[in-house]
């Protein structure tokens, strides 16, 4: 199925007024060499930076030992793309990870996924996944990339019924996601990551 480019077009504009970053890649190569030097590029994500030098429970010393370097979870990526980034990566003092989320809680600097759909009325990108390891890499880390093909591209939510029954008839961890995490609970005054990442970056996947 081709996409047109005003929906193309469309999704770039309202992802972005969304304040998600919004780029074009014709290659999935183009994307993980986007994907690498944002990392390389990015302060280290410092979450339990300031209490690791403290006297701490073994637990405490875990998670600490968990995040002496930046990582780059890639918990839905193909293997042969996992691979070319690690590649990418070898160098720059980043570790690339597709799985055990849960022991990786003290901080993740990336989250690498494809998105399933993007919604151009809205600049939401639709990311599912069978088990929690995506849920949790979208969860905790500072920056959430997605690869968004233009062919899976739609109008607006209505389009996405028939896709989503079906996916709903079995256990399924689906999200919509529109910017990154934000939230004015507090005073009325605007904060971003409180509940998820500080960025969202979506990859428009031109090409294959």
């Amino acid at each position: 199925m081709s996409t047109s480019p005003s929906l193309v077009d469309r999704m770039q504009e309202k992802a972005a007024l969304a304040a998600a970053v919004v780029s074009k890649v014709a290659s999935m190569d183009e994307a993980i060499a986007y994907v690498a030097d944002v990392c390389a590029n990015k302060e280290a994500c410092q979450i339990l930076a300031s209490g690791c030098a403290e006297p701490l429970s073994e637990t405490g010393e875990d998670l600490c030992r968990s995040k002496r370097e930046k990582i780059i979870c890639a918990p839905d990526m193909p293997e042969d793309v996992v691979t070319a980034l690690a590649a990418l990566c070898a160098d720059r003092g980043i570790a690339v990870t597709t799985k055990g989320m849960r022991q990786r809680l003290g901080g993740i600097d990336i989250a690498l996924t494809t998105a399933a759909a993007g919604i151009a009325e809205t600049g939401t990108i639709v990311v599912r996944s069978t088990d929690e390891e995506v849920r949790l890499a979208t969860m905790v880390a500072e920056t959430h990339i997605a690869v968004l093909p233009a062919d899976a591209i739609v109008a607006d939510s209505y389009d996405l019924e028939e896709q989503m029954a079906a996916w709903m008839a079995g256990p399924d961890y689906t999200a919509f996601i529109t910017g990154p995490s934000r939230t004015a609970d507090i005073e009325r005054v605007l904060a971003l990551g409180v509940h998820g990442p500080l960025e969202l970056h979506i990859l428009i996947l031109e090409g294959k």
